[in-house]
């Protein structure tokens, strides 16, 4: 997925494909950040799901957020 190189370049993230590799239908997306604050923690995740949901031609089922 090119989004994923998106993802990477427009919000300075790490992201990578982690999981239902094997499932053509399927895609699994892990995003981690170092953010100074929960607050920003959480803007940025929702910045996140927006473009992906804008600029992919796929349905987001599920969303998990850990903050540590």
């Amino acid at each position: 997925m090119s989004r994923i190189k998106d993802l990477q370049n427009r919000f300075h993230v790490s992201a990578a494909e982690v999981d239902e590799q094997d499932t053509h239908q399927v895609i699994v997306i892990g995003v981690a950040a170092i953010v100074p604050h929960n607050a920003m923690a959480d803007s940025l995740m929702e910045e996140i799901s927006l473009f992906v949901e804008e600029n992919c031609e796929a349905e987001i089922l599920d969303e998990t957020h850990e903050i540590r």
